[in-house]
C-alpha cells in the first residue's frame, strides 16, 4: 500500500484535515455535548481512514505489474522529467539511447503545484505549465531524431513513474532533477525511492539549466 504522506503536499493536507476535525469535534461537544461530540469525531476518524487507504495506490510498491520480458526487441524508455525536461544534457542522454532507433520514448512531466492550490484543486494552471514544457521537449527530441510521446503525470513524481509503467511497460527510466542543492526532487531523494521501488535501469541525469542558458 502506497503511504498516502509521502509527499510534502499530502502531509500539508493532513494538517489541515486534523485541524477542521478538531474544530468541528469542538463545535460539536459545544453545541451537543460530549456524547454526541464523540460520535462526530468517531463517525469522521472512520471517512478519513477510508479515504486514505481509498486514495493508497498498491502499483506505487508492487513494480512487477508490468512485463519487461518482451519477444518485440523494443527497448522502451521512460524520462521523467519537469523543469528540466528541456535541457540539453537530458536530450543527448535520450538521443544517446534512442538512437538505434529500436527504441519507444514516453516523457512524463508531473504537474507540480503549490501546497495552497494542491489542496483546493486547482491544478489547471500548473498542468498547463507541465505541458507547455513537455511539448518543447517532444520538439527537441524530435528535431534530433527521436519519435517519442508525452503526457502530463501525478505531481508526486514516484506516483507519476508508477502510473505511466501501468500502460509503458519500460525497461529503463531515466529521471532528470536540477543539480544537488536546488532540486527539491533530490531532496526528496526521488532516484534513490525509484530504485528501490523498480527493478529496472534507472538513470540520473542532472540538468544545470542556467549553465546551458550562458553556454547558448
Amino acid at each position: 500500500m502506497r503511504n498516502p504522506l509521502r509527499t510534502e503536499a499530502e502531509a500539508f493536507s493532513f494538517v489541515l484535515v486534523f485541524v477542521a476535525l478538531a474544530v468541528v469535534v469542538g463545535l460539536a461537544v459545544w453545541l451537543a455535548g460530549p456524547k454526541v461530540g464523540f460520535a462526530v469525531f468517531l463517525a469522521l476518524t472512520i471517512g478519513i481512514g477510508v479515504g486514505l487507504f481509498l486514495k493508497s495506490d498498491p502499483k506505487v510498491t508492487e513494480p512487477a505489474v508490468w512485463d519487461r520480458h518482451r519477444p518485440d526487441g523494443v527497448n522502451r524508455i521512460l524520462v521523467i522529467a519537469n523543469e528540466t525536461v528541456a535541457g540539453t544534457a537530458l536530450r543527448d542522454e535520450v538521443v544517446s539511447r534512442a538512437r538505434d532507433g529500436a527504441s519507444e520514448v514516453l516523457v512524463v512531466t508531473p504537474a507540480l503545484n503549490s501546497r495552497i492550490r494542491h489542496w483546493t484543486s486547482d491544478e489547471d494552471g500548473a498542468r498547463a505549465q507541465a505541458q507547455d514544457r513537455l511539448e518543447a521537449s517532444l520538439a527537441s527530441l524530435g528535431a534530433s531524431g527521436v519519435r517519442a510521446k508525452g503526457q502530463v503525470g501525478d505531481d508526486d513524481p514516484l506516483q507519476a513513474i508508477g502510473d505511466a509503467l501501468r500502460t509503458f511497460p519500460a525497461d529503463e527510466i531515466i529521471v532528470s532533477t536540477h543539480p544537488p542543492g536546488r532540486s527539491n526532487w533530490l531532496e526528496r531523494d526521488l532516484v534513490g525511492r525509484a530504485r528501490e521501488t523498480y527493478p529496472c535501469k534507472i538513470t540520473h541525469v542532472v540538468v544545470d539549466l542556467e549553465a546551458e542558458r550562458e553556454a547558448s
